[in-house]
């Protein structure tokens, strides 16, 4: 959902081209032959830290899980992206070894809805889901370790509106009738206003509803414009407040984004804020997003924080790391000049909460399902494993059509608001927590 940058490639017009509106802004961060490239690298390259996976590890209190053998093992997560990537295989095996990471138990990849087209670096709609691709398998692995990761690509993308979301929806109901999975990650949306109507996205709910039925937790991103989104030609953005579907559907965990600030050891230097990056040249702004549906109601798990989403379903319910400024080390080679790039927006946060939710089925010895509940209760009682984010806003600014726009969102608080949710996550008493 929002624009990339990758080594030796154009920048891409805005994501909604790609991960559909949840995607990630990349940027080039080669690394030497010997390795990705250190903070230190980054800082003095770019004057931008770039994050391995020891130090999200220590940031979100994962460690002391692995000491328990707790890293996802026997539990399965399913990234679901159009097109996939044609080098995933290598590069999740290159990632591993440059970090020192297991190679996942199982690596499957699947096409359930039918074979995606053949891979062509000359079409950017391709290289943008191969990016995000890479993003969501590489991360989702990076903090559950010892998950396997089910590769789930469908053959047409999804951009706004119904478009791509058949063969979507018809891919996930065959993973789960099947029991291939125990999560499924989703980067991926679509602004709830491109719809033809409301039925429209009632009737791609089957999915969902299956997930339900089968204990099969779904996670989605929420977006990277703040308190707005593109409009159905995927180029304008709209001067108003709307959100994304399927973040907005009360059968997800919807995961928005926050900006981690962490030292080279991965120890947080200051507590989270709202993830809000201001427009630049010819780039949309990019921000944590966040609001009220305009299609679905607030549901009973919501029912303690009425005073904030009113009568609505509001989003995020947690947030987890998508600074672009200072973004997670990806490796792709796909595009036939490889190396690292930085990663980040909330389709990095969502792989990345997917995998503490496989954490947290491994420790309960069984799948966990629609998390939400259980969230908003934790929250409400002593927030173990809730970490609350108080400061920034998911305001954005910028400009179209000869004039300087401004949507106004929300701010952090005190408990759950429309930035960030409930708030971040302290993975190791959230697994307590959940497994429950």
């Amino acid at each position: 959902m929002r624009r990339v940058v990758a080594p030796l490639l154009t920048v891409l017009v805005g994501l909604a081209l790609t991960a559909c509106h949840a995607s990630s802004p990349l940027k080039a961060q080669p690394g030497s032959p010997q390795g990705p490239p250190t903070m230190a690298t980054c800082l003095q390259r770019d004057r931008a830290r770039c994050y391995a996976p020891f130090q999200m590890q220590r940031a979100y209190d994962l460690t002391p899980l692995y000491a328990k053998h707790l890293d996802g093992h026997g539990r399965t997560i399913a990234i679901v992206d159009s097109f996939g990537s044609p080098t995933i295989r290598a590069d999740l095996a290159r990632f591993d070894s440059d970090f020192h990471l297991p190679a996942p138990p199982q690596f499957r990849i699947i096409h359930p809805a039918g074979a995606p087209p053949r891979f062509d670096p000359s079409k950017e709609l391709m290289v943008g889901w191969a990016l995000e691709t890479t993003l969501d398998v590489e991360w989702a692995h990076a903090l559950a370790p010892g998950a396997s990761i089910l590769l789930v690509e469908t053959p047409v993308a999804e951009t706004q509106g119904v478009h791509g979301f058949p063969q979507i929806v018809r891919a996930e109901n065959f993973v789960i009738d099947h029991g291939l999975a125990d999560v499924i990650s989703q980067s991926f949306a679509a602004t709830e206003e491109t719809f033809p109507n409301r039925t429209s996205i009632l009737g791609l709910r089957s999915a969902l509803r299956n997930a339900r039925a089968h204990g099969v937790t779904v996670v989605s991103a929420t977006g990277d414009l703040g308190a707005t989104s593109y409009t159905a030609n995927m180029r304008h953005i709209y001067s108003r407040r709307v959100t994304n579907w399927p973040a907005t559907d009360p059968l997800v965990t919807a995961v928005g984004g926050t900006d981690v600030h962490l030292d080279a050891q991965g120890n947080r230097t200051g507590p989270d804020t709202v993830w809000n990056q201001p427009s630049r040249e010819q780039h949309p702004p990019g921000a944590s997003s966040g609001g009220l549906s305009s299609v679905f109601g607030r549901p009973s798990y919501q029912n303690s924080v009425r005073g904030i989403v009113g009568a609505a379903r509001g989003i995020p319910d947690v947030s987890m790391n998508a600074a672009a400024g200072d973004g997670v080390l990806v490796y792709e080679s796909f595009a036939g000049h490889p190396g690292y790039v930085t990663g980040s927006g909330t389709s990095a946060a969502a792989p990345e909460f997917a995998a503490v939710v496989a954490i947290a089925d491994q420790a309960a010895g069984r799948r966990l399902g629609l998390l939400n509940g259980a969230l908003y209760r934790i929250a409400a009682q002593d927030g173990h494993g809730i970490v609350d984010v108080r400061d920034g806003t998911n305001t954005v600014r910028f400009d179209q059509g000869g004039r300087t726009i401004v949507v106004r969102g929300w701010r952090a608080g005190p408990g759950y608001d429309l930035a960030t949710g409930l708030g971040t996550v302290d993975a190791a008493a959230l697994v307590t927590a959940l497994a429950a």
